[in-house]
C-alpha cells in the first residue's frame, strides 16, 4: 500500500518480493560500514519481520522506498520506536538506508523530508530524534538538510565500550507545538 509519495519516490508497506534486494543492500559491506557487521539473509529476515510487525501494531514504521514509475525497491526510510538506556529514550527515530547505487541522488532527504511531512501533517509525533555514529557524516548531513538540531554525541549502549562506533551524534526535531 502506498502512504507517501513524492516528485520521484514511493514510500509503502513492505511486499515478499523486497527481501531479495533488502538482503543484498544489508550484505553490502559498504552500506553497513556504521553498523556493528553485516547482515545475514536470516538476520535480514528477523528485521524485516520487525519492521512489518511493526506496522501492523502501530499502523507506520519503515517504509519501503522505490522509484516512481520503474517500482525499483532502493531501501528504506520512515519512522522506528527505540527504547535502550539514555536520557532521551525511550523515543520515535526517523532513519534511512538505501541500496549503494542509490547514494548521493538526494534520495534520502527527499524520502525523510517527506515523513516528516507525513508526521506533521497527522500529528504523529511531537518530537523525533535521528541518530548515528559519528563517523558517518553522509546520515548525518540528512538529519541537517531535514531541519533537525544537533543534541550532542552519546555512547550507545548496545555497543560495547572502547567499539569503533560507539560514539553517536544526536540530533532531534520539533514536529509541533502544543
Amino acid at each position: 500500500m502506498r502512504v507517501i509519495e513524492t516528485g520521484r519516490l514511493v514510500l509503502r508497506t513492505w511486499y515478499d518480493e523486497d527481501v531479495a534486494p533488502f538482503a543484498e543492500m544489508n550484505a553490502d559491506k559498504e552500506v553497513m560500514e556504521h553498523f556493528p557487521a553485516t547482515l545475514s539473509f536470516e538476520e535480514t529476515m528477523r528485521f524485516y519481520d520487525r519492521i512489518t510487525a511493526g506496522h501492523d501494531a502501530f499502523g507506520y514504521g519503515l517504509y519501503a522506498v522505490e522509484l516512481k514509475g520503474c517500482g525499483e525497491f532502493i531501501g528504506y526510510t520512515g519512522f522506528q520506536r527505540f527504547d535502550f538506556g539514555t536520557g532521551f529514550s525511550p523515543g520515535i527515530e526517523i532513519g534511512w538506508r538505501l541500496a549503494r547505487k542509490h547514494w548521493n541522488q538526494g534520495y534520502a532527504t527527499e524520502a525523510a523530508n517527506a515523513c516528516v511531512d507525513y508526521a506533521r501533517k497527522h500529528r504523529m509525533f511531537k518530537e523525533i530524534y535521528s541518530f548515528t555514529a559519528v563517523c558517518n557524516h553522509r546520515s548525518e548531513r540528512v538529519m541537517q538538510k531535514i531541519g533537525m538540531e544537533r543534541q550532542g554525541v552519546f555512547w550507545h549502549p548496545s555497543l560495547p565500550e572502547g567499539h569503533r562506533l560507539q560514539a553517536h551524534v544526536l540530533y532531534k526535531l520539533d514536529l509541533w507545538k502544543e
